[in-house]
């Protein structure tokens, strides 16, 4: 026994003297290999980094786990680190002082994970890093200065990500790039720099002209791990690869049209157009005085790479369309705009017959807000003398032969309809004072069954029900339904859509921002309205 005791003495000597050997986590594996001593935890249940990691490890690896994040300090205790392999994991986000200490760092793989962006400024701690393997990310943004800290980097793996557009910069700048240049002037060699880059939905337009440039030229020691890039848009380009397609400089919008002042008279077609040059191929969008009310049809197509072709149709144009009319063209180098001004004149009357000012109003009605049982009616009326143009509005219930009639002077376009029963049909018209109302000017709407619940409820109401689809400054002849209280709207409004003899009134179900107006205002609501 007496040999013995020297031998567990030694023992309990050596452990105390090395506390870098604590007992692996039970999920992980602790190893010695051609790496140095390793730490590996795959398939693990881990979702943080181990806070008792050895102080000797050389290799981490974790795999197939669920981390989500590497906080700030995370390698604090681990400055011998060399490989450090997150790979498969759900990692998002990575602070920009997780890798602080790690200045040995030589290997970092972060395939697999749901990185959208990395802070790269992070790469200040770990000059030695060699491999940095980021593929099958969620990387969509690469900033110009992003290798700048990766100074011995010899490779980089960002394919399989989100990228589109990517400045030549930011291998310009890069030092290892720098450094190969200089050596190739110089006649001297230096191992291969390695990029992965493909399988990104690259957009083929003038801002990705600089890369692609770029890589036509590159030669070793930078290498391209896959050399054949390809276009995933836009549509002209897709499927080219980058060796082969040919790109135009950014440019910012120029806009023409070929006649800036059209004059038409009541009830004609008029088309507006105007053509837009840019790089890449700007957005339209048409201003005009009604929009708000009256949405006309604007097609638009591209003609050639550069050049697009936009066109607004007015149908059986109408005083009130009168104004100017501005064709916006926008992309990222700015915007540019083409104006249009428009001029409908009423057809000349006969010296044998009088033409009433009526004929020369146009008014367009509306509901815009729904309170508990009530509503707010709004209109806009164009006519010879608004500044004297008295209007009567006829309210009541459908059926009923005389409405209610409230005179409204000039300057006032908008009126309160209170105490509206459940479940009854209304009509509302806007005319000119003294004149009976067209037919066009009236709205007609269903108000839905009483709900005192909704006294109780919240105030908003949430629209679960579109039938047909409109805005609601239409004429007579379109519905809409929109319930919060329950389906049983769904058949009463289905049975206030009357047949039509050449098909159905109502169109395919769409939703429209109009809709909010069907449901309760700052008063909570009371009824669904159907518009008919």
């Amino acid at each position: 026994m007496g040999p013995i005791c020297p031998f567990f003495f030694l023992v309990l000597i050596f452990l105390e003297g090395n506390p870098a050997y604590p007992a692996c986590n039970p999920e992980c594996i602790c190893s010695d290999d051609s790496f140095g001593r390793s730490l590996l935890c795959m398939d693990t249940s881990l979702r943080k980094i181990l806070g008792n990691i050895p102080k000797d490890i050389k290799k981490l690896r974790i795999e197939n786990s669920h981390l989500t994040e590497l906080p700030h300090g995370t390698f604090s205790n681990n400055s011998a680190l060399e490989f450090l392999w997150l790979n498969f994991n759900n990692i998002t986000v990575i602070h920009p002082e997780a890798l602080e200490h790690l200045r040995d760092l030589r290997e970092l793989r972060l395939q697999g994970n749901r990185l959208c962006t990395v802070p790269w400024t992070a790469f200040q701690s770990t000059p030695a890093l060699n491999i940095l393997d980021l593929k099958h990310n969620r990387l969509d943004i690469l900033p110009k200065q992003a290798l700048q800290y990766l100074v011995n980097l010899t490779y980089l793996d960002l394919s399989f990500n989100e990228l589109m557009v990517v400045s030549e910069d930011v291998f310009i700048q890069w030092p290892m790039y720098q450094k190969s240049q200089k050596l190739i002037s110089r006649a001297e060699g230096m191992s291969n720099v390695v990029l992965a880059l493909h399988n990104n939905p690259w957009m083929c337009d003038c801002h990705l002209k600089g890369l692609v440039q770029f890589f036509k030229f590159i030669r070793p020691p930078v290498i391209l791990m896959n050399s054949y890039l390809m276009c995933r848009g836009p549509l002209s380009k897709a499927g080219q690869f980058f060796y082969e397609v040919k790109l135009n400089s950014c440019m910012k919008p120029k806009t023409s049209t070929p006649n800036s002042n059209i004059t038409v008279q009541v009830g004609l077609n008029i088309s507006l157009s105007c053509l837009a040059q840019a790089s890449p191929l700007p957005n339209i969008v048409w201003n005009y005085p009604l929009k708000k009310l009256k949405e006309f049809d604007v097609s638009t197509s591209p003609i050639g790479e550069d050049s697009i072709h936009s066109e607004l149709v007015i149908p059986s144009a109408h005083l009130t369309d009168s104004g100017n009319y501005t064709c916006v063209a926008s992309n990222s180098m700015g915007s540019s705009s083409a104006p249009i001004s428009l001029q409908v004149q009423p057809v000349p009357s006969s010296s044998s017959s009088l033409t009433s000012s009526g004929e020369h109003s146009y008014i367009y009605v509306r509901i815009t807000k729904q309170t508990v049982y009530g509503i707010v009616l709004e209109w806009y009326a164009a006519t010879d003398n608004p500044s004297e143009t008295w209007f009567t509005l006829y309210f009541g219930i459908y059926e009923a032969v005389k409405k209610e009639t409230v005179s409204i002077g000039p300057g006032i376009n908008t009126y309160w309809v209170n105490d509206l029963l459940p479940a009854t049909k209304y009509e509302a018209c806007i005319s000119l004072q003294s004149q009976p109302p067209r037919k066009d000017q009236c709205i007609v709407f269903v108000t839905g069954n009483d709900i005192s619940e909704l006294y109780k409820r919240e105030k908003v109401i949430h629209i679960i029900v579109v039938l047909c689809a409109l805005a609601l400054a239409v004429p007579v002849g379109m519905y809409v339904c929109a319930s919060e209280a329950h389906l049983g709207c769904l058949g009463h409004c289905l049975d206030n859509c009357p047949p039509r003899r050449n098909g159905s009134r109502c169109p395919s179900t769409k939703p429209t921002d109009e809709l909010h107006v069907g449901g309760g205002g700052e008063e909570g609501g009371g009824f669904f309205i159907v518009l008919l």
